[in-house]
């Protein structure tokens, strides 16, 4: 008696269980080479991932404040351990810069707010979120002329970079300050020039912003540590 063998049915990897064999480079329903949803709006898969300018914007914040942590606490260790520390009064004029450095982010800020309301059309609406951006870019560059007004005062009262300790410390932490502050510039020159050319992104704007009002409030918080210890 012949026995007949049966060939095994030839399994399609890509076929699902109910016998159909969907398209997976075109899948909707979020495919391993397609992440699209359900309803074919890709957006949110885009708004769902936050932009690398996001993400690289707070992780500059974060050396940042741990490298200002770092100069508070080698302040607090040395003056605690010094019996030179000379106290000073303050350059008056550093009060001035804080005034600007804060109109400074009043303006960035309307910049903003303007960049966003007009997303999709910055072509037509460029004015006047450029217009603002130049008056914060100014005010900002006040801000250091200011803080070298500051220096040249502590200078003429004979205090230097090594005279004492405190002096010392007080030249570090504002001249970090302001080269952060010329870095914040710098960004905000990249800001103008990709609004000029109708291509600045939402996130870049935002990004700016986060870092320039940091700065604000960094120099309020150096500002008062100075008051306070020196």
């Amino acid at each position: 008696m012949a026995t007949t063998v049966h060939e095994p049915p030839k399994i399609d990897p890509r076929r699902s269980p109910d016998g159909q064999s969907p398209d997976l480079g075109q899948s909707g329903n979020g495919g391993w080479r397609n992440l699209v949803p359900t309803d074919g709006d890709s957006r949110l898969v885009q708004d769902y991932s936050p932009p690398p300018s996001s993400t690289g914007i707070w992780v500059v914040l974060f050396a940042i404040t741990m490298m200002f942590a770092a100069f508070t606490s080698a302040l607090f260790v040395r003056k605690g351990s010094s019996l030179d520390w000379r106290h000073f009064t303050l350059p008056s004029i550093l009060y001035f810069n804080t005034i600007v450095l804060f109109a400074s982010s009043v303006t960035l800020e309307l910049s903003r707010r303007r960049v966003s309301a007009s997303v999709g059309g910055l072509k037509a609406q460029g004015e006047g979120p450029a217009g603002w951006l130049y008056g914060t870019l100014f005010l900002g560059l006040l801000f250091v002329v200011g803080q070298y007004v500051a220096w040249l005062q502590l200078r003429a009262d004979g205090l230097y970079l090594a005279t004492n300790p405190s002096s010392s410390f007080f030249y570090v932490l504002t001249a970090t300050h302001a080269l952060h502050v010329l870095g914040g510039l710098g960004g905000l020159t990249y800001v103008i020039d990709k609004l000029r050319k109708s291509v600045l992104r939402r996130s870049t704007m935002d990004a700016a912003a986060r870092y320039w009002h940091f700065m604000d409030v960094l120099w309020l918080y150096l500002l008062f540590l100075l008051w306070m210890k020196l």
